[in-house]
Order: structure tokens, then C-alpha cells, then sequence
């Protein structure tokens, strides 16, 4: 079993930056690929970007490329998600999930809320 807290999110204006933090616990989560998706009120949820268990292979939404950086501190069961040059359209709620096998994403955090006011 595998258990996702998602912190960092906030209000911030437009060009600012954040950090979301995704605390994992349970046996197996340095084993797992770690993503971050979000979702926009109105709108389906979308990956925002990816993680592989050794911190590699990082991959991104082509509109966030340039902008947000993740990271992963297996010592502290965290991956972190650096957001700058925040814009309007990147409010949404933040998820951070678990692939237990490829694209399946299995476990999930509660979200964390971004508004970016313009």
C-alpha cells in the first residue's frame, strides 16, 4: 500500500514561483515512477510531468517544459515539483500519483490547490 500527501500550494500572481511536495510512504514507493497530474475546474485531469524511481528520466507537458522542474529525495520518500514563471492558466489542483505498472497510476494524493492570479 502506498499513501500520497501533497503540500506547497497556494496562491501566487502571475510570474511567481511554488514548490509542491509529494511526502510517499510504504514499502515500496522508492521502487515506483512518481507523476504529477492536475486539474482545472471544467476540465479533465492532465499529466503535468514524471519521475523515475532513481530520480531520472524526467519528461514534462510540452506547456510546462522550461517551467517546472521535478525532483525526488528518496531518503525523504518526497518528490518535489518546482513551478516558475507561474501562469493564469497553470490553476488548477495538483495531484501527485504512484505507477505501480506503465501508465497505470494506481495510487493517488489528495490534490493540493494552485491559483495564479493574473
Amino acid at each position: 500500500q502506498v499513501q500520497l500527501v501533497e503540500s506547497g500550494g497556494g496562491l501566487v500572481q502571475a510570474g511567481g514561483s511554488l514548490r509542491l511536495s509529494c511526502a510517499a510512504s510504504g514499502p515500496t514507493v522508492s521502487t515506483l515512477n512518481i507523476g504529477w497530474f492536475r486539474q482545472a475546474p471544467g476540465k479533465s485531469r492532465e499529466f503535468v510531468a514524471a519521475v523515475g524511481w532513481s530520480g531520472g528520466h524526467p519528461y514534462y507537458l510540452d506547456s510546462v517544459k522550461g517551467r517546472f522542474t521535478i525532483s525526488r529525495d528518496n531518503a525523504k520518500s518526497t518528490v518535489y515539483l518546482q513551478m516558475n514563471n507561474l501562469k493564469p492558466e497553470d490553476t488548477a489542483v495538483y495531484y501527485c500519483a504512484a505507477e505501480t505498472t506503465p501508465t497505470n497510476f494506481e495510487y493517488w494524493g489528495q490534490g493540493t490547490q494552485v491559483t495564479v492570479s493574473s
